[in-house]
């Protein structure tokens, strides 16, 4: 499942058991630090090197980083040691052979100093909580003996040993981030967080993710176990309110921030905090900044709801990174309504929010038309969706202040129809503020941006959105209005030519392109406009409108530079030879307009621009 479908992750070879036991088992002293207080212990002095045994001269608290096993010893009878694979943040981890069940390798994790009430605390802890944790990115805990966990062995690289030579690319970040909240999602269902995740705790074994040091676990009704945690990753709350499913979902933001970029100070100056600017995509930045807001209530309410928004950012990053399109449904939005060129047009265009589905009243509102809806509405209850679907019909039969009176902004939904009053009432700067705060909310959905993006006129929110799904057309749209709005009209037709041939808006979209191309003042663009034209399927009226525009810029060409070889829909580039085709195009516009005064005028213009002749 690594990748979610959406990007190839690198496996990471398994790893030999004997191969990762020490040679050495020491701590180096530069990692010695006393369990009671904090405070640096067993360090060298006056040339003597450190002790790995004795008493803090802080607090006096004993410490101990000898091995307590050797090769050889036999744990409960049952479990062969071989050797020290690591040494974690609660003591010596062990490999051993189980010579009760096939001689398969294990790991026995034991306690950082057994005298330590608070570390000895933790390990019992670990074994009330892990004794009923069964998930694939967890690592599987087979048994407790004496004053040891027996867990499988893992064998792979661990996060920050795949981070050791520099940020690891995006794609695979966002990757394990899904890998690890579907964990924490399973251990938020038991009543446990896990609070001390950090790239160490994460490791990699072929196209596997596991959570391997489980030695922080704690229940969530637990008010009275030791709280452990690593500074850097550990939310700013945790003294204060404890841990809590926002914690947990914070030290996933702040692993993948030290995953993604060159983080530092992240255990310092930004302890807790990011850096003003991040060098990351706008959406990455949004779903790490609220992941990791200092606030918890404003932080994702789960692990799942963080999940759904980060498979939508990584949608993006990926699609943005090929050029291939990666489309899903949204879960909390419809799909595009109509098409919009414009923020006046967008107000109907833009995607709905759904409907709660408990809410059948809403439901059937969110299906009838503005007028039908608020006929509908006045007989029924007036929940909360009612009134969102009442405020929408009001907004879109022209009536934004009516709707506002019709809203309490207490959710997000709420607060999208007020950006969308503000949209219809022309305050594109007020919307603006209100979808900016609905995108930082929802990061990976694709409404939020595209509605930001006919407010500010942003032509990179809308690349995104039309990278990343090809149904959103306004995007495409809107961009290349914008480029066309720069002088960019080659972009503009690469924009508008990227509109696949399934959509029902592939027609009007050639039909801009071809707009596009008659408006470059270059032959071969001419040339290109009628090839496009005579290829389209339209009807009589707007092909007439369009030849006219085409065969306008044609003529208005050749009055600049001359007459030279080529024909625009069957019209030579000289001035006698497109007279001759306007003049057509007029007289059959004319006979199609349905207003006299129309008619008249259209035959006026043919009439002007016939060239002189002796008939």
């Amino acid at each position: 499942m690594l990748g979610a479908g959406l990007v190839e992750v690198p496996p990471v070879p398994y790893k030999d058991p004997a191969s990762a036991i020490m040679t050495d088992p020491q701590v180096a002293e530069g990692k010695r630090f006393c369990s009671g207080c904090g405070a640096p212990v067993g360090r060298a002095r006056d040339g003597r090197p450190g002790r790995t045994e004795g008493f803090c001269s802080q607090c006096r608290a004993p410490y101990s980083f000898t091995p307590k096993l050797v090769k050889g010893d036999l744990v409960g009878g049952q479990y062969e040691v071989l050797g020290c694979l690591a040494h974690g943040g609660l003591g010596w981890i062990y490999l051993a052979k189980d010579r009760n069940v096939s001689d398969r390798w294990v790991v026995l994790k034991g306690v950082l100093d057994a005298g330590d009430p608070d570390a000895r605390a933790a390990a019992l802890a670990e074994r009330q909580f892990l004794a009923t944790v069964e998930h694939p990115n967890i690592v599987k805990i087979h048994n407790f003996v004496q004053d040891y966990i027996v867990m499988e062995y893992v064998g792979g690289r661990s996060l920050r040993q795949l981070r050791e030579k520099g940020p690891l690319p995006l794609p695979q970040v966002l990757a394990y981030g899904l890998e690890i909240l579907r964990a924490f999602g399973y251990l938020h269902a038991q009543g446990l967080v896990y609070c001390d995740l950090k790239p160490d705790n994460v490791l990699q074994t072929e196209e596997q993710l596991k959570l391997i040091d489980l030695g922080g676990v704690h229940a969530l009704d637990d008010e009275d176990s030791a709280i452990y945690g690593t500074i850097g990753y550990q939310a700013p709350e945790i003294a204060d309110r404890g841990p809590s499913v926002a914690s947990d979902l914070y030290t996933v933001g702040r692993t993948l921030a030290v995953l993604a970029f060159d983080f530092r100070g992240n255990a310092t100056t930004y302890k807790h905090s990011l850096p003003d600017r991040l060098p990351l995509p706008e959406s990455v930045e949004l779903l790490l900044r609220r992941a990791t807001d200092p606030d918890p209530d404003r932080r994702f309410w789960s692990a799942a709801e963080m999940a759904d928004q980060l498979t939508g950012v990584l949608r993006e990053v990926v699609a943005a990174g090929d050029g291939n399109p990666r489309p899903a449904a949204s879960t909390l939005f419809g799909p595009e309504l109509r098409l919009a060129r414009t923020p006046a047009e967008a107000v109907a265009a833009l995607p709905a929010p759904l409907p709660d589905p408990a809410d059948a009243a809403a439901t059937l509102l969110s299906g009838l038309a503005p007028e039908h809806a608020l006929s509908a509405a006045a007989g029924l209850k007036p929940t909360p969706g009612v009134r969102l679907a009442t405020a929408r019909a009001h907004i879109l039969l022209g009536a934004p202040d009516t709707a506002r009176d019709l809203i309490t902004p207490d959710d997000w939904q709420a607060e999208w129809y007020l950006g969308l009053a503000a949209m219809a009432a022309g305050d594109l700067t007020g919307a603006a503020e209100v979808f900016r705060r609905i995108r930082w909310l929802l990061p990976g959905e694709a409404a939020p941006g595209l509605a930001l993006a006919f407010c500010t006129g942003s032509a990179a929110l809308f690349d995104a959105v039309w990278k990343t799904d090809r149904s959103y057309v306004s995007a495409a749209f809107g961009l290349a209005r914008l480029l066309l709005e720069g002088g960019d009209r080659a972009g503009a037709v690469v924009v508008l030519d990227s509109v696949p041939a399934t959509s029902i808006h592939y027609v009007e979209a050639q039909m801009a392109a071809i707009s596009a191309r008659a408006g470059v003042a270059a032959r071969d663009d001419l040339l290109d406009a009628g090839r496009r034209l005579e290829a389209l399927e339209l009807d009589a009226e707007r092909r007439q409108h369009l030849a006219t525009e085409v065969l306008e810029a044609a003529l208005g060409w050749v009055g600049q530079n001359g007459p030279c070889a080529g024909t625009v829909l069957g019209a030579e580039l000289s001035e006698r030879s497109l007279r001759f085709g306007l003049e057509g195009c007029y007289r059959a516009l004319a006979r199609l307009a349905r207003d006299p005064d129309e008619r008249i005028s259209l035959v006026d213009r043919a009439n002007s621009l016939r060239p002189f002749t002796l008939l």
